[in-house]
């Protein structure tokens, strides 16, 4: 097995990614590639650490939208909105296999680590 020494996998959130995000999360885990994704479900399928917007928060602004819109509100009038609450999740299962120590001062920040 050939080393990636000081390489790593960035994967940005794109839906052909999202679709094939198991398969991506193998290859990284076959190549022991240290992978950040942007998306929680990642780390659920076993990437290394995902830091991303908080999805069932967006869906909350995106309602609220709505709401004014069909209060007869006009969508040109009503501001661009930006994530406000992020989520960094580790896998430490995944961490272990690849030979990798997260520092306790990572770890306190996540907002999940999976055992």
């Amino acid at each position: 097995m050939k080393a990636f020494f000081g390489s790593a996998l960035i994967a940005l959130d794109d839906p052909l990614i999202i679709a094939h995000r198991t398969r991506i999360v193998a290859l990284a885990a076959k190549n022991r590639l240290p992978a950040m994704y942007g998306l929680t479900g990642y780390a659920k399928a076993g990437g290394l650490m995902t830091y991303g917007p908080n999805i069932p928060d967006l869906y909350q602004q995106a309602a609220v939208f709505v709401g004014k819109i069909l209060k007869g509100a006009k969508p040109a009038d009503l501001p661009v909105a930006q994530p406000t609450k992020f989520e960094l999740v580790i896998n430490l299962k995944t961490a272990r296999a690849l030979g990798l120590k997260i520092p306790d001062s990572i770890l306190v920040q996540a907002d999940e680590v999976i055992q």
